[in-house]
């Protein structure tokens, strides 16, 4: 008979939970394999060979990271949208987890209707990022967008006012947001933030539900306001969900492509000013030229480095911040 352990096969041979548990773990490590291990190898091997068309070359070593490293205009592009993905992560981190925090602090007060609004705000997480994109390109159409028509009825509205109180004044309200470098980046940050919102308001709900409600009935009992149990009890004990939402940002804003690509284009208009790592490789490997194939390679590799050592650090730095209720 098989203890909690091993598990006997038909020969009479004792199985391990490894080998018992296979028919469950083989599939997903198969797909995982071919979709992202073997891509992941396939790139390191082309970033160590000189590429003339769709033909290999020589090996070359490190050669094709020298040059995006240090040659322009590969230097100039790399470290412009390696800018932009900063911003771009930072952005999101401001508006998406801030506001996904603190509604998820609302949804947690509620007595009646949190299901709804749950509901409400996780319709926008189930749409396709190409969709989103999409939508958001025509909501933000400077001719016929809504948004822009909405606010120039309240330019006018707001000038009528003036004129009427003898103030002579002229409001601006209504830009082409995708189509201004000091804008651009700033509304993709916007939509992406309003497109993801739902997944980290998910995470801090459950963790806020996961708290001990006698930890905030004795703060209560000892005179503390909502914002004093937020700060004191709340919050501290949301560290450890607050570092996986940022790593899992930070994941997801430095691999960012559809998003950007739909709303501003693969050359990351206007002039650049939304250009990201994302694009710049979908420029650089499916562009024209004998060593795309190999500079390509090199930037992604690059860019799974950085990623993976980031979070790698990021996870062991905080990975003390775990919560144990007594």
């Amino acid at each position: 008979m098989a203890n909690s352990q091993t598990v006997t096969s038909r020969r009479g041979r004792k199985l391990s939970p490894f080998w018992r548990y296979a028919p469950f773990w083989l599939p997903a490590f198969v797909l995982y394999s071919i979709f992202i291990v073997y891509p992941l190898a396939t790139a390191v091997g082309y970033s160590l060979f000189a590429w003339d068309g769709l033909q290999r070359g020589a090996f070359v070593g490190l050669d094709n990271f020298v040059t995006l490293l240090t040659e322009d205009p590969w230097r100039r592009n790399l470290w412009r949208a390696f800018r932009h993905n900063i911003a771009f992560f930072a952005g999101t981190m401001l508006v998406q987890n801030t506001l996904a925090l603190f509604f998820a602090v609302v949804l947690h007060s509620l007595k009646r209707g949190r299901q709804f609004w749950q509901n409400l705000f996780f319709m926008p997480h189930l749409l396709s990022t190409v969709l989103v994109g999409i939508l958001w390109d025509l909501i933000l159409n400077p001719l016929f967008g809504p948004l822009n028509q909405a606010l120039r009825m309240l330019e006018n509205g707001i000038s009528n006012i003036l004129g009427v109180v003898g103030i002579n004044a002229s409001i601006k309200l209504a830009y082409p947001w995708l189509g201004l470098p000091e804008t651009a980046l700033a509304t993709i940050v916007v939509v992406n933030a309003w497109a993801w919102l739902s997944f980290p308001m998910m995470i801090f709900l459950a963790n806020l539900g996961s708290i001990p409600k006698g930890y905030l009935e004795a703060a209560t009992l000892d005179g503390a306001n909502n914002w004093q149990v937020f700060r004191h009890i709340q919050l501290p004990l949301l560290r450890p969900a607050i570092t996986i939402v940022s790593v899992l940002t930070f994941i997801g804003n430095f691999n960012a492509f559809e998003l950007i690509f739909v709303m501003a284009g693969s050359g990351g208009s206007p002039g650049g000013s939304t250009d990201v790592l994302g694009t710049f490789f979908y420029r650089t490997a499916f562009g024209t030229g004998s060593e795309r194939i190999a500079i390509g390679s090199a930037l992604a590799v690059l860019m799974f480095s950085f990623i993976a050592l980031t979070s790698f650090i990021a996870l062991r730095i905080f990975r003390s911040e775990k919560v144990v209720y007594d």
